[in-house]
């Protein structure tokens, strides 16, 4: 009898798409298992693939589109318009890391401080262009911290300081905002449905504010850290002023999605959705999963953010209620990453063969991630011959 793989995993940031992952990991895979009956499902969270991967999945189209990168300058980049297999509205997904992602900041300009979601707001205009009335908002894998003010500014919005001056670009400018003006805004918005899948662990201020959390892997010095916490408790304040909300923009669950991009979104009445009960659905993902003898997922980085929302968790919890056991490898194991096993991880090892700079990482990352696949199942076909020999022992004797 062949073995039943389902492998499911994210992408690894600025480095594979979670279809070449997936094709990795079936390389290794079938050096141990030539005859594996393998079931590759390519999993989003919002982020990177996430446009594409719906697209495909629903029998949709990708539109190209250039817009506003987030240093500024344009870059091209893509909405997704899905097939309408069901009554209802046309439907768009808005990426966010198509326009304003990290991967689109170049490394000698990453200040969290300056980068902008402009760009976000001019995809949700062409998507309206093209006759969407209910877009759907990935977030994930930012490069931005503006709380979503670029996207209320391309949408229409006025924001101002005290002297009715237009705020530059940039989360930290938002210290100095006085009012936001929402008489500009597209008419159109008010008859659209805007959904946002989001990480709902995310949250706009305070101690675990996206400023303080996130702002260093985006470039931010412990200063600017500061700077920027202060200026989203702002834009908070004033957005909840001027535009009255429901709920609380500065603790909300998923307001502090991509740079606070679902707090500025919210302030204009769209809904923040755990993003798995968005995304991973079209995929018929239980089902796949429980049908599997084994379960491979796989992040870029294992640790103690893994079990706040991102794919392996959500992967090892569904498969865990399946009673299938889960192997995730990682490009790298930081702290915190054994509390992956109360959400269901049997077992867990990092690609890296040697250390080695990221570049080189990066560069190798196919065929490490093929490796680590070979040799954990290598490892575990071991395991397997040795409780079959302990079992057989005593009839032996």
């Amino acid at each position: 009898m062949s073995h039943r793989i389902t492998i499911a995993p994210s992408g690894f940031k600025e480095s594979l798409s979670a279809a070449r992952v997936a094709e990795s990991i079936a390389v290794g895979v079938r050096r141990v298992f030539p005859g594996a009956d393998l079931d590759l499902v390519p999993l989003v969270d919002g982020g990177e693939g996430t446009a594409e991967a719906l697209a495909l999945a629903t029998g949709g189209r990708l539109i190209p589109y250039a817009a506003t990168g987030p240093v500024g300058e344009p870059v091209d980049s893509h909405f997704a318009l899905l097939g309408r297999d069901a009554p209802g509205p046309l439907t768009a997904v808005v990426e966010m890391a198509a326009v304003a992602g990290l991967a689109l900041v170049p490394p000698d300009r990453r200040d969290p401080g300056t980068t902008t979601t402009r760009g976000v707001g001019e995809l949700i205009l062409a998507a309206l262009d093209r006759g969407a009335r209910r877009i759907l908002v990935g977030c994930g894998d930012s490069g931005t911290s503006d709380g979503g003010a670029g996207a209320l500014q391309a949408l229409g919005a006025r924001l101002t300081d005290r002297r009715d001056r237009e705020l530059p670009r940039g989360g930290a400018a938002l210290r100095s905002l006085h009012r936001v003006d929402p008489s500009g805004l597209d008419p159109r918005l008010a008859t659209t449905e805007l959904l946002v899948a989001c990480n709902p662990f995310n949250v706009l201020c305070g101690p675990q504010g996206v400023a303080r959390v996130f702002g260093p892997q985006k470039g931010a010095s412990p200063a600017e850290v500061d700077v920027l916490s202060a200026a989203l408790e702002r834009w908070a304040a004033v957005l909840t002023r001027d535009l009255a909300p429901a709920g609380d923009l500065g603790t909300d669950p998923g307001t502090g999605a991509s740079g606070g991009l679902g707090a500025g979104l919210a302030a204009l009445g769209a809904r923040l959705l755990p993003r798995f009960d968005v995304l991973l659905d079209r995929l018929d993902l239980d089902a796949r999963l429980a049908r599997a003898d084994l379960v491979i997922t796989a992040e870029g980085s294992l640790d103690h953010q893994t079990v706040r929302g991102k794919i392996p968790a959500e992967v090892a919890r569904r498969a865990h209620a399946a009673g299938v056991p889960v192997l995730v490898l990682a490009g790298t194991i930081g702290p915190g990453a054994h509390e992956v096993r109360a959400v269901g991880v049997d077992a867990y090892n990092a690609i890296l063969p040697a250390p080695m700079t990221l570049p080189e990482a990066i560069h190798g990352s196919s065929e490490f991630l093929a490796d680590a696949a070979e040799r954990s199942l290598r490892i575990m076909a071991l395991g397997t011959r040795l409780a079959l020999a302990a079992r057989l022992a005593p009839l032996a004797a």
